[in-house]
């Protein structure tokens, strides 16, 4: 059960991986600062997409991780 909680973990990671590298970056540390030129926009789409995948991915990893730990006990 252990073996198949860790390989969960490493795809789950390599695919939080590659959501957050597919999302469109924005205008940097300008972007923070309120101070961006394309103005506000609205997601949309495959980028829509991408943002809940990645908090999925991330809710589902902390999981297993947590499982992880309390199967190591």
């Amino acid at each position: 059960m252990d073996h198949i909680i860790n390989i969960a973990e490493v795809i789950v990671s390599v695919l939080l991986i590659v959501s957050i590298l597919l999302q469109n970056r924005g205008a940097g540390l300008s972007g923070t600062f309120g101070g961006s030129f394309g103005g506000y926009y609205t997601k949309r789409g495959f980028e829509k997409f991408l943002v809940a995948a990645s908090v999925v991915l991330s809710g589902l990893f902390i999981v297993l991780a947590a499982a992880a730990f309390a199967l190591a006990k």
